[in-house]
């Protein structure tokens, strides 16, 4: 049976994944003081992450599985051990591009150690089935359409995943800090259009074996708290954590989840 590590970002998306783990060998691993919620997990410190491929190698692990916020973390030069000294140069160049050449590079470690990078949608499947709610009004689908041609746009950039549109107008565009602080901001009033759409896709060149957007019920609360009609997402490009809450939840705000793409 092959050995599955768990590296375990914060937030709840980790122990969804557990809960689907059933019968695999399988542990879990954070960076330091960044735990996650719901399950045991061993913290380790990016100065020391040679030492960890080291010894997930010795321990027999041929799979890695990311899941969850991982922030990105600074780097203490004085701490860094002789395993990870040679990974430094490549990791303090990642640093200072964007998230997916930062992941991409984090990936390439991992892959040089010899363990797999499983996809968490290839272990739970269940994720991927988004609640499709209502019916986008002719206004909403104008709007739709007008943020997926704004991400089409952006996406090269590595900018964000997702976006805010009403009435033709981009209210927001996820940025470093995240959906989250996106939709928080839309929250105080001021003045804009009536409605608009949280639209959330894959970007360019993106790795889907580590950076899949992450919709739930908090993200519908976000949602109406902000103000807007509904929400759409590109086909395979997010997992949903608790479908059956988030559809509730939907339906009892009156948004809409649509779904784009084949």
């Amino acid at each position: 049976m092959t050995k599955l590590a768990l590296i375990a970002g914060q937030g709840g998306l980790p122990a969804v994944l557990a809960r689907g783990l059933d019968g695999r060998d399988w542990r879990a691993w954070h960076l330091a003081d960044h735990p996650p919620d719901g399950i045991a997990s061993e913290g380790f410190r990016i100065e020391r992450l040679g030492t960890l491929l080291a010894h997930l190698a010795e321990d027999g692990f041929t799979e890695v599985c990311f899941a969850g916020r991982v922030a990105r973390p600074a780097i203490d030069a004085q701490a860094i051990d002789a395993a990870t000294a040679p990974l430094v140069p490549r990791m303090m160049a990642a640093l200072r591009q964007g998230d997916d050449a930062a992941l991409r590079t984090v990936l390439s470690f991992f892959e040089e150690a010899g363990l797999r990078v499983v996809a968490l949608q290839e272990l739970v499947p269940g994720l991927m089935d988004v609640p499709q709610v209502g019916t986008p009004a002719q206004a909403d689908r104008a709007d739709i359409a007008r943020a997926a041609e704004l991400h089409r746009a952006l996406s090269p950039l590595d900018v964000g995943q997702g976006l805010v549109v009403a009435g033709g107008q981009v209210l927001a565009i996820e940025a470093l800090p995240g959906t989250d602080h996106m939709l928080d901001g839309l929250a105080a009033p001021f003045a804009r259009p009536p409605g608009g759409v949280f639209y959330k896709a894959a970007k360019a060149g993106q790795d889907r074996r580590i950076d899949m957007a992450t919709l739930g019920p908090d993200t519908v609360d976000r949602v109406r708290d902000a103000g807007l009609s509904g929400i759409a997402v590109e086909r395979g490009a997010v997992l949903v954590l608790d479908a059956d809450e988030m559809r509730r939840a939907l339906t009892e705000a009156g948004l809409f989840l649509a779904v784009q793409g084949p």
